[in-house]
């Protein structure tokens, strides 16, 4: 029984050790694996905190530690990831963050840039996938003849935009018409900005692209053209009734253009004027003499300036003080450039005071002449009239008849038309105490010529003031070709040794090495002409290919004849294409015949390369110093030939009495002597030298010789008087 006992005693005392150890067990566990959740959290929590990823929530489970929230990024959510497996097993790690919805991407912008120009044609840009690159580099291949055809496109496998194609396709469309341009492409937009080859390419070119334009594509163009020459370069501004305007205005610069409207808007121009920027300046000082020419005439008020090239008229209607438009005229003289000559004029009214008599005359290259002032009687005006008809192309104007001119009037306006004769134009204003000439002439010394001259016609005591410019296009010892010569001398060479090409390219063929020094040879002297270098081909191909490929092919003649040395600054390409064939194309020899590269003149008036020299300017007195020019002519100049007779009459001297015997001159004329007020002068006279033949001298002892010499000369005398 107390064994039983005991037995029990021992098993109750076993299975409570074994309960407390089992509690003790239990109780040790849970307290470990609550500081290893702690422990592991709190590492992790201290990293991610280290690391900025506070936005993170963590919690544990056991060795697990669980990481929750939303993160900025799928950056964020992976940077947060690895972050903690840094300081925990990694396999502990239960990713449960989540990241913030973003919207779907957007496509791209997709654009084309189309750069075209000599070398070829680049396509730059980004483009739908489904687009067929390759079938857009055939259609510039085939409807243009660039020399190459660069595809820097890249793709976007993106849906293709509403309106992509038809901007695509009329941009293809546009590279056919044009052959320097930028293109740019965007869904239902295209924009152009080109170079025409001239104004009314450049019209050509605006109206192709509005007619050919679909209608959900939209267009922005930007067609620039080569400045047009003005040959004379002119500018004529005028207040009026009327009030102040251009009738016509050219500028060199848009500086120069907006400081000569801005001078006229001061001066009362209303609206807002124009002026055409052009080639063809005489000077860069060009606006400087715009804006001093129509400040005089604000200043007067009245009256109308004109500036040809480098010759400026002022014309101020009758009305205007003569002190006012003395003043006015001296500080226009000193406002303008050097390069230019001034010739200013007060008009008097026919029913006015008569004032000091004057005559102006104004000729044109063309050789037209107009005329203007008072002469002393109708038979005077007859007699200038003749000596004026026989010596230009046309005469117009009206002569005023005023028996108050001074003596020798008639012969001092006969010797201005004399002078004014040797210029290729000008002008020249005579009064009674001073004879003005300016203009433009091909003789390097016409200044002192002409100065001779009005010695030698004059005679000793009147004054003259000369402005004479040189122009080396007008000197014939030069003998510089015309426009038509010198595209006539290239034509030639073309048709004797023509440029070939190859077949469907612009890429010159063999060595044209020799053409090329003829014709660098035959651009002598022709670098200042416009000149146009035209393509053209048969009719075998499209119309838009061969327009473009006769257009490629005269732009590589011109590079071709620059890289050889020729100045083709003022050259130009266009391509014709089929349109103007000089054979039949139904024959291969006519093919052949319309394959060709003519040069055509634009424009028969020379560029200017460089500015106007100065005017050659001498003030004198005829008689003063002429033995001196004269010595010098004599000295450079050979010498004319023993029966040359200067053309037009010999007028007598001012001051030399008038013993002459009568003639004829145009009209009937009856003189007393020069110095009274009719000037009446038969012509021509010609005075006896050595070389004049004279009768035998009389037999000694014949009677009445003395006595019969001097009673001719008496009644000479008697008849002149």
């Amino acid at each position: 029984m107390a064994s039983s006992r005991k037995g029990v005693s021992t098993s109750l005392a076993t299975i409570v050790v074994l309960a407390g150890i089992g509690a003790l067990s239990w109780y040790g566990a849970r307290e470990a694996a609550d500081f290893m959740e702690q422990r592991s959290e709190a590492r992790v929590r201290h990293a991610l905190a280290d690391a900025g990823q506070e936005w993170v929530e963590i919690r544990s489970d056991g060795l697990q530690v669980l990481l929750s929230g939303t993160a900025p990024t799928e950056v964020d959510r992976f940077r947060a990831v690895t972050q903690a497996g840094t300081v925990i097993d990694s396999r502990r790690i239960v990713d449960e963050i989540t990241v913030v919805a973003r919207e779907a991407a957007a496509p791209p912008a997709f654009k084309v840039e189309l750069l075209r120009n000599d070398e070829g044609i680049s396509l730059i840009g980004l483009v739908p996938a489904s687009t067929n690159r390759a079938a857009l580099v055939h259609a510039l291949e085939s409807e243009t003849a660039a020399p190459r055809i660069t595809d820097l496109l890249e793709n976007a496998d993106y849906p293709a935009p509403e309106n992509w194609d038809a901007a695509v396709q009329y941009g293809l469309r546009i590279a056919q018409l044009t052959p320097r341009a930028k293109i740019s492409i965007e869904p239902g937009a295209v924009t152009v900005e080109a170079l025409a080859e001239s104004r009314a390419e450049k019209g050509r070119l605006e109206t192709e692209l509005n007619r050919s334009l679909p209608h959900d594509v939209t267009l922005e163009a930007n067609i620039s053209a080569p400045r047009p020459v003005i040959v004379p370069f002119t500018m004529r501004f005028l207040i009026d009734d009327e009030g102040a305007r251009f009738d016509a205005c050219a500028a060199d610069r848009e500086e120069g253009r907006d400081r000569i409207l801005a001078a006229a808007v001061r001066a009362g121009v209303q609206g807002t004027p124009g002026c055409t920027l052009a080639l063809g300046a005489p000077t860069p000082d060009w606006a400087d003499a715009g804006v001093a020419a129509i400040g005089a005439v604000a200043a007067l008020g009245r009256g109308t300036v004109t500036i040809s090239d480098a010759d400026v008229g002022l014309t101020v209607p009758a009305g205007v003080a003569r002190a006012d438009f003395d003043k006015v005229v001296a500080n226009l003289e000193q406002a303008l450039p050097p390069v230019f000559s001034l010739h200013a004029q007060l008009e008097t009214p026919p029913d006015g005071p008569a004032g000091p008599a004057e005559f102006t005359a104004t000729m044109t290259s063309g050789r037209e002449l107009t005329v203007q002032g008072r002469i002393a009687d109708q038979q005077m005006r007859e007699a200038v009239d003749s000596f004026a008809q026989a010596r230009f192309a046309s005469v117009q104007g009206k002569l005023r008849s005023d028996e108050n001119t001074p003596g020798g009037w008639t012969v001092r306006v006969i010797a201005a038309l004399e002078a004014i004769d040797g210029l290729e134009k000008g002008s020249v204003k005579v009064t009674p105490d001073m004879i003005e000439l300016s203009g433009d002439s091909g003789d390097p010394r016409a200044a002192e010529h002409v100065a001779a001259g009005l010695s030698k016609r004059l005679g000793a005591g009147a004054k003259y003031q000369l402005s004479i410019r040189y122009d080396r296009r007008l000197d014939p010892a030069l003998a510089l070709p015309d426009g038509g010569e010198c595209v006539d001398r290239l034509n030639i060479i073309m048709s004797e040794a023509a440029i070939g090409f190859e077949p469907n390219k612009s890429t010159i063929a063999g060595d044209p090495s020799e053409t090329l020094k003829r014709l660098a040879d035959a651009m002598t002297d022709c670098s200042d002409f416009q000149i146009e270098a035209g393509g053209h081909t048969d009719s075998q191909g499209s119309e838009g290919f061969n327009a473009d490929l006769s257009r490629a092919r005269a732009q590589a003649l011109v590079n071709a004849m620059t890289d050889a040395g020729i100045d083709t600054g003022n050259m130009t390409s266009r391509g014709y294409g089929e349109s103007q064939p000089i054979a039949s194309n139904d024959t291969e020899e006519g093919r052949e015949e319309n394959r060709r590269i003519e040069f055509r003149l634009i424009s028969d008036r020379p560029v200017r390369s460089e500015p106007l020299s100065p005017p050659v300017t001498i003030e004198g007195v005829t008689g003063e110093a002429l033995e001196t020019q004269e010595a010098h002519e004599e000295e450079s100049a050979p010498p004319p030939p023993p029966d040359e007779v200067p053309f037009g009459p010999e007028m007598p001297k001012v001051n030399d009495a008038p013993r002459t015997a009568p003639a004829t001159l145009g009209a009937s004329e009856e003189f007393q002597t020069l110095d009274e007020r009719e000037e009446n002068i038969r012509l021509p006279v010609q005075t006896p030298d050595d070389d004049t033949p004279r009768p035998e001298p009389r037999p000694d002892g014949a009677e009445g010789g003395e006595e019969g010499d001097e009673g001719n000369t008496q009644q000479s005398e008697a008849s002149a008087e």
